[in-house]
């Protein structure tokens, strides 16, 4: 098996326009005046922030609170980020067992609102990842599979050991892939930055998977703390922003072009790229 497309992509970006800024797109209806002012907004920042940007997330949780028109706005900012050159990883957190995980694995990495990754969630046991590992490997895409969330409470579910647990499951299934150096595979991990005394340990479990660092901006994390989540040349994660791009000062577009700049700017100097 060759490098997982999104995983190319995300590192070739990285490379390229020397960027690990994961934009979040959260739309939220309660800042906008009606659905028509939170699409076109939602769309100008996703272009604003594009030439900053490794790849695009889109928050499910807000598109799907919006109804049908959602979901069109959905497959719009999906249309519009490739277009753009940009990797779309989905942020749903989907997890499920049987013929429910297949069927979440095959609405969000097949067909029209599709992303290319997805985040997943583990707890209801490993063998529920099998299909999202199936399709995200059929499609060319990925997973991000949660391991230490960046909230406060994930220790009463993720501590004791369970976090390690899991990443030890998922360099297992990354193993499975036949990679080249410098390649990634398509399970990859969800680690906040919120953690940062524990980003070179989760680094080192999992030293094939992709990393999501959420946490950046909003929930206090700092670019200066994430450097033990990146393998040398600055490539293997992904810190993810999105108030702090989307809203940084308000509705206003040309401060959320700026914002994406100054933290793509700020993860690079801290990194030394």
């Amino acid at each position: 098996m060759t490098s997982p497309r999104f995983a190319q992509a995300v590192t070739e970006r990285t490379l390229s326009l020397n960027t690990r800024l994961c934009v979040g797109l959260d739309p939220r209806l309660s800042e906008y005046r009606d659905v028509a002012a939170l699409r076109q907004h939602t769309l100008d920042v996703l272009e604003a922030s594009a030439p900053y940007a490794a790849c695009v997330k889109p928050q499910l949780a807000f598109f799907e609170a919006l109804g049908l028109p959602g979901f069109t706005l959905l497959e719009e900012v999906c249309a519009a980020a490739r277009t753009l050159g940009l990797p779309v990883l989905l942020d749903g957190k989907r997890g499920d067992i049987g013929t429910t995980a297949a069927a979440y694995a095959a609405g969000w990495l097949s067909g029209p609102h599709a992303g290319d990754a997805l985040t997943v969630n583990p707890f209801l046991g490993f063998q529920t990842l099998t299909p999202f590992v199936q399709a995200a490997r059929e499609n060319g895409g990925a997973i991000f599979v949660l391991v230490k969330t960046s909230n406060p409470d994930q220790q009463d579910v993720q501590g004791q050991g369970v976090s390690e647990r899991v990443a030890v499951e998922l360099a297992r299934l990354g193993a499975e892939e036949s990679l080249e150096p410098g390649q990634y595979a398509s399970v990859g991990a969800v680690v906040g930055a919120t953690h940062p005394a524990d980003l070179a340990t989760f680094r080192n479990l999992m030293p094939r998977a992709l990393l999501l660092l959420p946490g950046l901006g909003a929930q206090g994390a700092k670019a200066g703390d994430l450097a033990g989540a990146f393998h040398s040349g600055g490539t293997g994660a992904l810190a993810s922003a999105s108030r702090a791009v989307q809203y940084a000062q308000g509705l206003d577009v040309g401060a959320a072009r700026e914002a994406a700049k100054g933290l793509r700017d700020e993860l690079n100097a801290a990194l030394g790229v």
